[in-house]
């Protein structure tokens, strides 16, 4: 009977409450339970089974640059980075109000790894996040124009809870990517969140974008809600490759 049952919770796809039902046959775990207890148990496993696929599902669809943690970050007082601000992006309450953070600061200094740790403890937290290089984005998009695909690109970023930009602004932007940009902030304002991540200040980011009137509509959805961090200090993949030489 027991085979019979294993069998049906696979075809069910009860994955969680079979591990947990095997498990509890080998080592006669279901002769301490009541029947009661025996149910939660199950439905718990297969509760936190589903939970856990899920949240994976999240962080493979959202392409991150970088396997991060908020707890890995580094503090350090010349870098700039608040920790109190930072555990309070972990909240995600930015993304539900529909907030932008915008992070910025010289090559290497760990911007990409700040905002893939973001995204992460969002998709921990159960929100759809697409993480992209900007430049790859804008490229995508042109693609996406020729071959018909553009509307359902812009559709599936719409739907995402955040979008991360990261590096932004390493060269002008053309009038197609400045209208593509225009329409994806359009498209998500006061409806998701973004995160962008910069080498330039965003005080330069107007000529960067270029023409001043959507250079202008942009930013004003862009900034007028978004939190800020300036990273500063010595690049670290500079120091990570000094200790590295060290070490050798």
């Amino acid at each position: 009977m027991n085979t019979t049952t294993l069998d049906k919770m696979r075809q069910l796809k009860f994955f969680g409450m079979l591990r947990a039902f095997q498990t509890s046959l080998s080592n006669e775990k279901l002769n301490e339970l009541t029947p009661d207890e025996l149910i939660s148990f199950l439905i718990e496993s297969e509760w936190d089974d589903r939970h856990n696929r899920a949240i994976q599902r999240l962080i493979k669809n959202a392409g991150f640059k970088y396997k991060a943690s908020l707890e890995d970050l580094n503090y350090d007082n010349n870098r700039n980075l608040n920790k109190n601000q930072i555990l309070r992006f972990g909240e995600c309450d930015f993304i539900k109000k529909c907030e932008n953070i915008l992070i910025t600061g010289s090559t290497g200094i760990g911007k990409s790894y700040l905002a893939s740790a973001i995204g992460h403890h969002a998709c921990m937290l159960g929100f759809r996040v697409v993480y992209i290089n900007t430049s790859k984005l804008f490229a995508k998009m042109k693609i996406a124009k020729a071959d018909g695909s553009y509307l359902r690109e812009m559709a599936r970023m719409e739907r995402q809870d955040l979008l991360i930009l990261d590096d932004f602004g390493l060269q002008p932007l053309d009038n197609q990517n400045r209208l593509t940009l225009l329409e994806l902030i359009e498209d998500r304002n006061e409806k998701g969140s973004v995160i962008i991540t910069a080498q330039i200040p965003v005080s330069h980011w107007h000529e960067i974008i270029g023409e001043s009137t959507v250079a202008d509509a942009i930013l004003d959805r862009i900034v007028h809600n978004a939190q800020r961090v300036e990273l500063k200090g010595e690049s670290l993949r500079k120091i990570m490759k000094a200790n590295k030489n060290e070490k050798n």
